[in-house]
C-alpha cells in the first residue's frame, strides 16, 4: 500500500505517529502472494483515539490490506478524522446503525480477506502485526491469535502482556471448557476466513459485550488456533470501557452466549450450564469487590458463593467474607493480636 502524502501529526511521536513499519516486500519470501488481511474498526464517538488506531492499521506496511471503518454516526470530531485517511481506506461510513456488533457484521460482510479481524476504535496494533499473523497462516486454523498488551488513555504500557491460554491446539467445544482454563483475547485475534464461512461470518447482534466470546464458541469447532508469541495489539483501559462500566450486564451475556452451544448432549449442556454460573460468580465477585457500602457487597459476595461453593476451599474467598462481615475494628484487632 502506497502511502505517499500521509497526513502527519504534529505533538505526537513514537509508534503510530512518527513510526511505522517498513513496507513488506511485494511477495513472501517463498515467492507466494501475502494473504489478503481484511480489517473492520467499529466506531461510535471514540475522537479521542480513533486516528490512532487508524494509523496503527495503515502504518503496518503490509502490501495486500483490506481496511474497513463503520461509524455510527459520530458527532465527536470521528468523521472528520476518517477523512482525513480516505484515500487510504477500502470503505468506510458514518451512519446510525444497532451497535458494536450490528457494525462489524456490516462491515465483515464487505471483507473479502483471508483472514479476517476487526479492531475496536480504542485500541491498536502493534508494528509488523500483520506481518507476523501472515507468516503463521493457514486454513487449518480457525484463527492465529498473539499476546495482548494493556494501555492506558495516553498509550503507556501499564503492564505485562496477556498471553492467550487454549485448552488443545486441535479444534474443540469451548463452550464446555472451564472459564478457568481459557483466555481468548480479542484484539489480538485474526480469523481466517474459511474458519468462518464454516461457523458464521458474523457475530450475535443481540451480544453487546461477549459476541467475541460466543464466535470463539463457534469457531474453534471448525479448528485449533495457532498462537504465536508475538504480542500483536494493545488493548485500551479507560473510564469509558464498556465492559467495566456495565460489568454486571457483561457476564450475564457470559451466560446468554453460552445457551447459544446447548444441543442434545445432556452431559455437554450440564458443563455448559456449570460454565454459566462460574461467569456469573465472577460477575458478582467483580462488583463486590467494586461495592463502596457494606450491604451491597456482602451480597454480591453471597450471591458469587452460592452460584460458585467450590470458592469456599479457598483461603482468599473465606478472607473476603470475613472481610465483609466482621467490622473493621474486630480485623484489626485480630490481626494485631496474630503479630503479638
Amino acid at each position: 500500500m502506497k502511502l505517499i502524502g500521509f497526513p502527519s501529526v504534529k505533538n505526537k511521536l513514537g509508534w503510530p505517529w512518527t513510526e511505522a513499519t517498513p513496507p513488506l516486500p511485494p511477495t513472501m519470501p517463498d515467492g507466494s502472494p501475502w494473504p489478503k488481511i481484511s480489517i473492520v474498526t467499529p466506531s461510535f464517538n471514540q475522537g479521542q483515539y480513533i486516528e490512532e488506531t487508524i494509523r496503527s492499521v495503515l502504518l503496518q506496511g503490509y502490501p495486500n490490506l483490506e481496511y474497513i471503518i463503520i461509524d455510527g454516526g459520530s458527532t465527536d470530531g470521528s468523521v472528520e478524522i476518517i477523512k482525513k485517511y480516505e484515500p487510504w481506506l477500502t470503505y468506510w461510513v458514518s451512519e446510525p446503525d444497532r451497535g458494536q456488533s450490528h457494525a462489524i457484521n456490516k462491515g465483515w460482510k464487505k471483507a473479502t480477506g483471508e483472514i479476517i479481524a476487526y479492531l475496536n476504535s480504542d485500541d491498536v496494533y502493534y508494528p509488523q502485526s500483520f506481518k507476523a499473523v501472515a507468516e503463521n497462516y493457514s486454513v487449518e486454523y480457525s484463527a492465529i491469535m498473539g499476546n495482548l498488551a494493556f494501555i492506558n488513555s495516553v498509550s503507556e504500557h501499564t503492564g505485562t502482556s496477556c498471553k492467550p491460554i487454549i485448552p488443545s491446539s486441535d479444534r474443540f467445544d469451548l463452550s464446555i471448557v472451564n472459564p478457568d482454563q481459557w483466555l481468548l483475547p480479542q484484539a489480538s485475534t485474526f480469523w481466517t476466513s474459511a474458519t468462518l464461512e464454516k461457523a458464521g461470518k458474523w457475530v450475535r447482534e443481540d451480544l453487546h459485550f461477549t459476541m467475541d466470546r460466543e464466535l470463539f464458541y463457534r469457531s474453534c469447532k471448525q479448528g485449533g488456533i495457532k498462537v504465536i508469541e508475538d504480542t500483536l495489539a494493545g488493548f485500551r483501559i479507560h473510564g469509558d470501557n464498556k465492559s467495566i462500566n456495565q460489568t454486571m450486564k457483561m457476564y450475564h451475556e457470559d451466560a446468554k452466549a453460552l445457551r447459544y452451544s446447548f444441543d442434545k448432549d445432556f452431559r455437554n449442556n450440564l458443563y455448559r450450564i456449570r460454565n454459566s454460573r462460574i461467569w456469573l460468580a465472577r460477575g458478582h465477585l467483580f462488583a463486590s469487590n467494586r461495592s463502596a457500602n457494606r450491604i451491597p457487597r456482602i451480597w454480591h459476595l453471597f450471591l458469587s458463593t452460592i452460584l460458585r461453593p467450590s470458592q469456599l476451599f479457598q483461603k482468599k474467598h473465606i478472607k473476603r467474607i470475613l472481610k465483609a462481615i466482621l467490622p473493621m475494628q474486630l480485623i484489626l484487632d485480630i490481626k494485631k493480636n496474630s503479630h503479638e
